[in-house]
């Protein structure tokens, strides 16, 4: 109850945060026994049981918020509603099939096409980060509550990756820093590495949908940071294709 009161300004957070728990547990009951089961779906994108799992549970769970929800395993994909919950109930599922761990579940409240409030949950740690702009950022791990901040740039540049798609284009960005320390991760892990100050720098040049990065854009400016397109503006939602452009993550 402590917890919920100090993120009281994050709207539905007591609901969120037990149904995030939840879908985590479900997810690595699923995880531990992963034979190898998938299906393809029309993009080519692999879908697991968790992916299914946890969309019911989400959904379920945001019903009686009456706001919409879109989710990438939902039928309708498109809303008009001004204010709607954009869901990613497992981002990184590549990442589940390899069982490397790095796959998270996201939630993001979008009001007027831009993120107010997003949840990334890691199954595997049992962290949760909390975020939006204008709202501050922060971890909950073990139950203890901490606000994260972006760090200012360091020496050499800290530039995390896509651990599946580190591609052409984006190895020649990352040429133009004579020193850097590259990391690389999966899932919406790469954002809030950069919210907690653990990178400088994600650019992401390979395709990735709205759901993959509201709730994580919502954490990063919270804590200060920044996600853009190439030309510098803001990401933004409820596009007519829920494809995003390149983008850029910068901390301090």
């Amino acid at each position: 109850m402590e917890l919920f009161n100090k993120l009281r300004h994050f709207e539905f957070v007591d609901q969120i945060i037990p149904c995030l728990e939840h879908c985590g547990q479900k997810i690595m009951e699923i995880y531990g026994n992963f034979n190898g089961d998938i299906q393809i779906k029309e993009d080519q994108s692999p879908l697991t049981k968790a992916d299914l799992v946890s969309h019911e549970l989400i959904n379920e769970c945001l019903q009686s918020t009456n706001y919409p929800v879109i989710s990438e395993e939902s039928d309708d994909i498109y809303t008009k509603a001004s204010k709607y919950w954009l869901v990613d109930p497992l981002d990184g599922t590549k990442e589940f099939i390899n069982k490397n761990g790095e796959f998270t579940v996201n939630i993001a409240l979008i009001e007027n096409r831009y993120p107010v409030a997003g949840y990334v949950y890691s199954p595997i740690r049992k962290s949760l980060y909390v975020g939006g702009l204008h709202k501050n950022s922060f971890k909950i791990q073990d139950a203890v509550l901490e606000q994260i901040q972006t760090s200012p740039v360091t020496d050499p540049i800290r530039i995390v990756a896509s651990r599946s798609h580190l591609n052409v284009e984006t190895k020649k960005y990352i040429s133009q820093f004579p020193r850097y320390e590259l990391l690389q991760s999966g899932s919406s892990i790469k954002l809030c590495m950069v919210a907690e100050g653990k990178a400088d720098l994600y650019p992401r040049f390979a395709p990735t949908s709205e759901w993959d990065t509201a709730a994580a854009q919502a954490v990063v400016e919270g804590a200060g940071g920044t996600v853009q397109d190439t030309q510098g503006e803001r990401l933004i939602y409820q596009k007519d294709h829920i494809l995003n452009p390149h983008f850029i993550v910068k901390g301090n």
